[in-house]
């Protein structure tokens, strides 16, 4: 990018207004690229300023072009549409098609963002009509258009339109060489099998087009699979697989946020939960509770709310007695199914407002709203003797399972976070453990 501020730089003496314009609109899109919205702009800003003195027809197409872009990565569809039409008409006048088939299938792929269907359908028909007038013949420029056709079938319910171009695309022996346009397609797929409750076909089509998308790295349309992926873990009850799929959703949000390529991504905290596909990134493999991420997050909000309505926040941290020695006399395999029993054990005797997750290894943590501190050891209680009163086999042998447990409240509200309220309930947990374990001990 610096290359091209210094070509621009030194053109402006040479008046040559030409290169000047490539190297704002270069700008431009380097920018976009990378998601800086506002240096684009600036860029754009700069490129306006010369095609106003300078530019003739075509520089005007190219920046409307780019402006689409900027004003659809802002969710400007007004704009965006705005900014199509005026493209679609001059091309027009210039009699270049295939910017006019692609204006208007970009017109479609907005309707289509907004639910509005028959206007989707009907921009890509006319998308479609400019690409068979497009000299020479380029096949790939209609597949563009069809795949919003598709999308727009799909949309309107004609499912069987829409089948019937996707097969079409996928069959084009040309495809192979644009692999983006058959990465959509495969993600077109995956879409249409969704409709059709075919849940693993989808996520088969989705995983392909995933592993398409990752040879040419466009995370935005990564971050979109990877969504899709997560809901259809959810919808074939699959929850290993879905804390797989999900732990790649969150590395990639980190990389885009990283690489500044969304903005929404940059607002995203990565330490909480990301909201709803979600439930799954919410959940502990092992045991189907709530995870530590989860906790963490709810937790605060109650604390926030607590805070306000002067509610008592109570927090339980228990620990199974001797984990280590059980996982070395019968193996890790078996201490899994001990924490999972145990989970089950807690769970069993929560109401529909306590909350109970794994905080890590063998520790848990139950939360409790709006009860004293008092009633919070009477749960611990309960939850010391439904453990008790598991019987867990390994070889014919019953294993006795114990737990310390340690538990802390809000103080009125002047505990305000949840690794504050757990830190307290933390310590108790160690005072029972240090007192001789499989046993309560409550906060100072």
């Amino acid at each position: 990018m610096l290359l091209l501020y210094r070509i621009g730089s030194g053109l402006w003496k040479l008046n040559d207004h030409k290169s000047i314009l490539t190297a704002h609109i270069n700008n431009a899109a380097s920018f976009y690229c990378i998601g800086d919205i506002e240096e684009a702009f600036n860029s754009i800003d700069s490129y306006h300023e010369v095609c106003n003195k300078y530019g003739d027809e075509a520089d005007w197409v190219n920046l409307y072009n780019i402006l689409f872009l900027l004003y659809e990565f802002n969710k400007d569809n007004e704009k965006a549409k705005e900014t199509l039409s005026k493209s679609i008409k001059l091309a027009k006048k210039l009699k270049k098609y295939n910017i006019v088939s692609n204006g208007y299938s970009n017109l479609s792929h907005v309707y289509i963002a907004e639910g509005n269907y028959v206007n989707a359908l009907e921009m890509a028909k006319l998308g479609l009509e400019m690409a068979k007038l497009h000299k020479p013949e380029t096949p790939i420029l209609e597949v563009r258009v069809k795949l919003n056709l598709a999308k727009s079938y799909i949309g309107l319910e004609d499912l069987d339109a829409s089948k019937s171009l996707i097969d079409e695309i996928i069959k084009a022996p040309f495809l192979d060489s644009f692999i983006r346009e058959k990465s959509q397609c495969y993600d077109l797929q995956g879409t249409w099998y969704t409709k059709k409750k075919l849940y693993l076909e989808a996520y088969e089509s989705f995983t392909y087009a995933k592993h398409l998308v990752e040879g040419y790295n466009d995370v935005n349309l990564l971050k979109t699979i990877q969504e899709k992926r997560c809901e259809l873990c959810e919808l074939l009850n699959d929850v290993h697989l879905g804390y797989i799929v999900q732990k790649e959703y969150i590395a990639l949000l980190k990389e885009i946020s990283d690489r500044k390529l969304s903005l929404a991504a940059l607002k995203l905290d990565i330490k909480h939960s990301i909201s709803a596909i979600e439930a799954k990134a919410n959940v502990d493999y092992l045991t189907g509770i709530y995870n530590r991420n989860y906790l963490e997050t709810t937790v605060n909000d109650w604390l926030e709310q607590a805070s306000i309505k002067n509610e008592t926040i109570i927090c339980l941290a228990l620990d199974i007695d001797n984990f280590k020695a059980i996982n070395d006399e019968f193996g890790h395999l078996f201490g899994d199914e001990v924490i999972k029993q145990v989970s089950k054990s807690c769970s069993s005797i929560l109401r529909e407002n306590e909350l109970i997750g794994r905080y890590g290894g063998d520790e848990f943590i139950v939360i409790l709203k709006g009860v004293s501190l008092e009633v919070g050891k009477e749960k611990a209680k309960q939850i010391e003797e439904n453990i008790r009163n598991l019987k867990i086999t390994k070889d014919e042998k019953s294993i006795t399972i114990q737990v310390s447990i340690g538990a802390a409240d809000n103080s009125g509200g002047k505990v305000s976070s949840f690794q504050d309220l757990f830190h307290f309930a933390d310590i108790a947990l160690y005072k029972a453990k240090k007192g001789g374990k499989n046993q309560i001990c409550v906060s100072e």
